[in-house]
């Protein structure tokens, strides 16, 4: 199975996707999306629409895992970070790609065994399950792993869909 995870965000939009087989996790790319604070806001969400379809595109993600809005005490930023992931919502369900959303707790504990652990916990696991040589920078992009691996753990054993 290829999982796509995504990490929304405005301004960095983290995406990472693994092969899932066998209880192996094996990358296949990651990275982040970046916007400038100086463009309009609708250019933003293109961008972050048109790079994720590209992506799509590319690497053929058969689902995709997406972290579930937290909510901030700035509603400004909220809003802005819902916008961005309808615009991730929107490029996966366009492509026929099969969308699970998880709370950051949800993820945390698929990672740890533990909802309370902290971003070098989490990013310490996604290092060790990819056997990658650093943890992936920006910490966007290892959230977008970490939403990736969290979806293998929870759809590993249900049959694919035809």
């Amino acid at each position: 199975m290829r999982i796509l995870g995504i990490d929304p965000g405005y301004a960095i939009m983290g995406y990472g996707i693994v092969e899932y087989k066998g209880s192996k996790f094996t990358p296949v790319t990651y990275g982040s999306i970046t916007t400038d604070a100086h463009t309009p806001n609708e250019e933003r969400l293109m961008i972050l629409y048109d790079e994720l379809t590209r992506i799509i595109k590319e690497f053929q993600p058969e689902e995709a895992s997406i972290e579930e809005l937290f909510y901030n005490t700035n509603a400004t930023t909220a809003i802005m970070v819902g916008e961005a992931r309808g615009t991730a919502l929107l490029a996966c369900a366009k492509a026929g790609v099969r969308i699970s959303e998880y709370t950051p707790l949800q993820i945390k504990s698929a990672l740890t065994g533990y909802g309370r652990a902290d971003k070098k916990q989490v990013q310490a696991m996604v290092k060790m399950i990819l056997n990658l040589s650093e943890v992936p920078k920006p910490d966007d992009t290892a959230d977008a792993l970490a939403a990736a691996i969290c979806h293998a753990n929870h759809a590993g054993g249900r049959m694919p869909r035809l």
